[in-house]
């Protein structure tokens, strides 16, 4: 669990004073100074700039230097000169001398020997004072700033004034870093990944980045970007975060022009900037970037426009710049050319718990809460966006209240966390849509191959389908090649259904159980996937028959197994034989009935001796029958050909023969567990077959 330092830092009005004689500097070195140090986003008081009409100003510049972190003071050959001048320098040692204060001399024009000893051009300027009762405090204080560490123009980038005014402000910069930089104590679980991140940037080459941070929606991508962002904008001469990308570009038809001018706006810090297309917008962006080494954050992308309208090619950009891209949209980077791509990764069970912790109660969990807070954190599976909204929710309300909120979770989604990841599903295709849904709703935890199986035996285009899915952060594809859905992508996926095809697709084995007892079933329903239990047969046979335009349907018997390490596959246990033997012997006083529409038939454990004479198959892609008690597999021993047949698995079955003839288009045949089959017939019609596995 990551911790974080809550100590006090002292807040200050102003990160830097400048002390200065106007005389000698205001309109050129000053000035300049001054316009660098704003620029990079540092608040800095200068009295010409700051000080009221009205107003007594050694009062104001008083509370000023108080309010101010650090001095720059700089020494010119009259700075001496002035009493005002002198009287603020004694003001800022005083300050210096605290642990509030820095101060930094500047020697402009003169030497550090000559503010030190009065001597020289300063001596001249400080000769009018040595008759003023003030004069023994100026001198010192001009002593004790020769004295502390400071910048030589003449010793600095060679006598260039830019040069020199580039190192002051890199320098504040990093000191400002130091002090003001810290991590939100609620952003559990980012130094290390900000570190691993950082470590990659590569900030001192010379090379353009471009880094991808990837990731689903509510996952953090967001924030993990901008703690980068004030992590490292400091060593940079322009920056920009531009947020909510997707939204403004896609909601506006001048969205990308609008973004062009914010970027350009942010890097210039300058408002005065005004873009009247999408071209020039490029055209402005490719000529004014290449000056200057920028931090560019392009927040939430998810087309391909968006990244060549504002960060178009390495070559738009300074050597050192870098520019992050927060996405779902992996192929968005890959058609951009970006070859960094960072995975934003969710919350581990500690880390979740600290932050829920942090929001639900702004401590450690208090005893008695630390089931239902585990239950809340199970819930969130890791995202910071669900943790944190039930965190402030759940903030002060009873443990009834929680088991209600729960409850209450379980049947209607965390609506701001389903929007979010809503966003990724919305943009979709319309196939890509059913897909999503399918694999969601249903193939959630299957081996790549059996879902692909599955998907393009319902008529989809499953490898791309799938390639697609995951590169939008949907899906993900494990090291065992299992398709896997984050809990709130399934639970927003199955919401989806629920809302707009309810009829559709049927998972839940209570529901099925309700809309077969109760006859409720309809040509609507595309998709059945259950374990048969105590589910009357002869009901379960009349709700199919009403169900004609059902393509998938995934059925398994409902048994207590254990895994047989002789032949390596699962058996139902002694305890749930008579079952079994009750169970088929029902089944064998029933007909068996299959819809005609089916596409996809899994059917383990199969009670019958054959496929029923009704089901004509002309549509069965995939046939799955592990475990059947199958003789032959026709009734009748009826030819019948399937000629849309691609996969078929009949492991562990009882048939005697099996002609290949009859599925002249089948690509994988699996056959384990066989040792009742005595021929196979292959003919030249079997041309197409990929895959054959025999193992008895």
């Amino acid at each position: 669990m990551a911790s974080y330092s809550t100590s006090s830092i002292h807040k200050s009005l102003y990160d830097v004073f400048l002390s200065f004689r106007g005389e000698d500097t205001r309109k050129n070195f000053v000035d300049h100074l001054y316009r660098a140090l704003q620029e990079k986003g540092i608040q800095t008081y200068k009295d010409d700039e700051r000080i009221n009409k009205g107003k007594r100003i050694n009062d104001e510049l008083i509370g000023s230097i108080e309010d101010s972190k650090y001095f720059i003071i700089v020494f010119s050959k009259n700075y001496a000169s002035s009493s005002w001048c002198l009287d603020v320098l004694v003001k800022i040692m005083e300050c210096h001398k605290t642990n509030q204060h820095t101060a930094y001399p500047v020697l402009y024009d003169v030497e550090p020997s000559e503010v030190r000893k009065q001597s020289g051009a300063v001596g001249e300027a400080f000769a009018k004072h040595e008759n003023i009762e003030a004069a023994g405090k100026w001198r010192e204080a001009l002593k004790e700033a020769a004295d502390l560490t400071g910048w030589e123009l003449k010793n600095t980038a060679d006598g260039h004034e830019a040069k020199f005014i580039q190192k002051i402000v890199e320098e504040v910069s990093l000191e400002l870093r130091s002090i003001n930089y810290r991590i939100d104590e609620n952003l559990v679980g980012m130094e290390t990944r900000i570190n691993d991140i950082v470590s990659s940037l590569g900030t001192a080459t010379n090379d353009v980045r471009m880094i991808g941070i990837r990731g689903i929606g509510g996952g953090g991508k967001t924030t993990f970007a901008r703690v980068v962002f004030n992590k490292i904008s400091f060593q940079f001469e322009g920056k920009s975060f531009i947020e909510n990308i997707r939204e403004v570009a896609n909601t506006s038809l001048s969205g990308l022009k609008l973004l062009q001018n914010q970027v350009l706006s942010d890097v210039l810090n300058s408002q005065g900037i005004h873009i009247h297309n999408e071209y020039e917008g490029k055209m402005m962006l490719g000529k004014i970037m290449r000056g200057r080494k920028v931090l560019l954050v392009l927040d939430d992308v998810d087309h391909i426009n968006q990244l060549e309208a504002l960060a178009g090619n390495p070559d738009w950009f300074k050597p050192g710049s870098i520019i992050l891209i927060t996405t779902r949209e992996k192929q968005v980077l890959v058609a951009h050319g970006v070859k960094l791509i960072h995975n934003v990764n969710l919350l581990s069970d500690t880390e979740a718990i600290y932050l829920f912790s942090k929001y639900a109660f702004g401590r450690d969990i208090p005893k008695g809460y630390e089931e239902l807070s585990r239950q809340v954190v199970c819930y969130a599976a890791g995202l910071p966006l669900t943790i944190k909204v039930l965190g402030s929710f759940l903030c002060g309300k009873s443990k009834l209240e929680w088991v209600d909120a729960l409850d209450r979770l379980k049947a209607i989604p965390l609506e701001e966390t389903r929007k979010k990841l809503e966003l990724s599903y919305i943009s979709l295709d319309v196939d890509y849509k059913e897909l999503f849904l399918d694999v969601a709703t249903m193939l959630k935890g299957w081996p790549k191959d059996s879902v692909i199986e599955a998907l393009e035996s319902c008529g989809f285009y499953a490898r791309i389908g799938l390639r697609v899915l995951e590169q939008k952060s949907l899906i993900t594809i494990d090291d065992f090649e299992r398709v896997g859905v984050h809990d709130h992508l399934e639970e927003m996926a199955k919401n989806i259904v629920r809302r707009s095809h309810p009829d559709s697709r049927l998972w839940d084995t209570k529901e099925i159980e309700d809309v077969l007892a109760n006859d409720l079933g309809t040509e609507a329903t595309r998709y059945i996937q259950f374990e048969w239990g105590d589910l009357d047969p002869e009901i379960v046979m009349k709700g199919l028959r009403k169900m004609k335009e059902l393509r998938f349907l995934d059925v398994a018997l409902q048994l207590s197994l254990y895994w047989n390490q002789e032949i390596n596959r699962p058996i139902p246990s002694f305890t749930n034989a008579l079952g079994l033997l009750c169970y088929n012997f029902i089944f064998n006083k029933l007909n068996p009935y299959f819809p005609d529409a089916l596409r996809y038939l899994c059917r383990n454990d199969y009670p019958f001796s054959s496929l029923p004479k009704t089901f004509q198959a002309n549509n069965l892609v995939a046939l799955q029958m592990l475990d059947s008690k199958i003789v032959q597999l026709w009734e009748g021993g009826e030819r019948k050909v399937l000629n849309k047949l691609r996969f078929l698995d009949l492991s562990y079955f009882t048939l005697r023969t099996f002609d290949l003839g009859l599925t002249p288009n089948l690509e994988t045949f699996t056959l384990l567990g066989c040792s009742h089959l005595v021929e196979l017939h292959m003919s030249v019609e079997c041309l197409k077959l990929k895959s054959l596995v025999l193992q008895s």
